[in-house]
């Protein structure tokens, strides 16, 4: 896990305060999207398949930190479509920061080399770009060729300008656990990103491409492999170790989709940034009027394959809070000197036994 120190802390803090004050219902992190448009046309995205007279829709500034205040989230993942796209967004990340939320600004990278200069780095601040793959993969990925150079190459400069950079790879029914440890390899070792963050596909109802989204069946054999010979420790993962068990299908865990909702240019998006069944215009009517336990494997047939970060990250984090040793755990899996270490043994002394449930 590579979470900064500062942000475990102020997590920490704030989980504390909502147990103490009784609250079952609380946002972790919010997925702000301030726009629909994409200057890239990926066939397993189901965000931009919106109108056009939707796709030229700005979210204004005002409005998205009224959105963030409301629900008091302490960290905010700006997405999309390309927030780059957004000819504000660089003023709603420096204000969210000024507000000292952990913000992070996802993007494909096309135009993150021309924008650098709106942003300045911080603490609060991390650039989490779009790399699904090594350079073939994630060009036919995204459906353009050069975009992964412009990625890589846009990373190097930020990195060197003093942002932390994350990144985001999904993966697919086509992927192997070899082409899951070579991107994780060239990203943690290769580039040196600071964080990184995987998924498995989540098939979006209006994603032209349904045939290449990985089941829970898949997914889990899929990474249960490519961990297998203790990558997990050499790898600067940006999850808990409870929700990598879960991909690897060592624990189960229930969909906690209030932990980290969506709002958009609609308002406030019921249950999940990848379900659609309506918005509301506050975040205290999302809370209060969602039936939450219609939601997940079990009740809902839309989510039987979904293994995604937004459901399921939520309840690794609370788990971990619950129970002293995954407390541990997450601290150890944290240190520096635990990950060198893992890298030169190729073992992963934090894993825990394979009868392992979630607490």
């Amino acid at each position: 896990m590579s979470i900064p120190l500062r942000q475990r802390l102020v997590i920490g803090r704030y989980l504390a305060t909502q147990r103490l004050r009784r609250r079952t219902h609380f946002p972790l992190l919010v997925e702000l999207e301030p726009l629909y448009q994409c200057n890239l046309s990926c066939s397993f995205c189901g965000k931009i398949q919106h109108p056009d007279h939707v796709l030229r829709k700005r979210m204004p500034v005002d409005e998205a930190l009224a959105a963030i205040e409301e629900c008091g989230a302490p960290m905010v993942s700006i997405a999309g479509g390309e927030p780059l796209v957004h000819p504000e967004v660089h003023v709603i990340a420096r204000e969210l920061v000024a507000r000292k939320k952990f913000v992070f600004l996802c993007t494909n990278a096309i135009l993150m080399s021309k924008r650098l200069d709106r942003f300045e780095p911080s603490p609060y601040f991390s650039w989490v770009v779009h790399l699904d793959g090594m350079r073939e993969r994630h060009d036919r990925f995204v459906e353009r060729e050069g975009v992964f150079d412009l990625a890589v190459a846009a990373i190097r400069e930020a990195k060197a300008r003093g942002f932390r950079v994350n990144t985001n790879t999904t993966f697919l029914s086509t992927d192997t656990p070899k082409t899951v440890r070579e991107v994780l390899d060239f990203l943690n070792d290769e580039l040196g990103v600071d964080g990184i963050q995987i998924s498995p596909a989540y098939a979006y109802e209006k994603a032209p491409d349904q045939e290449h989204f990985p089941g829970v069946t898949k997914t889990r054999a899929l990474f249960r492999e490519a961990f297998a010979d203790g990558g997990r420790r050499r790898w600067r993962l940006n999850h808990t170790p409870l929700f990598l068990d879960f991909l690897e299908g060592k624990v189960d865990f229930e969909c906690t989709p209030w932990g980290i909702p969506s709002y958009s240019i609609f308002g406030w998006q019921r249950p999940c940034y990848l379900m659609g069944d309506g918005y509301t215009k506050t975040y205290a009517e999302l809370i209060e009027t969602t039936d939450w336990s219609a939601y997940g494997r079990g009740r809902d047939d839309r989510c039987a394959n979904c293994m995604a970060h937004c459901g399921y990250e939520p309840t690794a984090v609370l788990a971990s809070t619950r129970s002293l040793r995954e407390t541990v755990r997450a601290a150890v899996a944290s240190s520096p000197l635990s990950r060198s270490a893992g890298r030169a043994n190729g073992r992963d002394p934090a894993a825990p036994r394979e009868d392992a449930r979630a607490r």
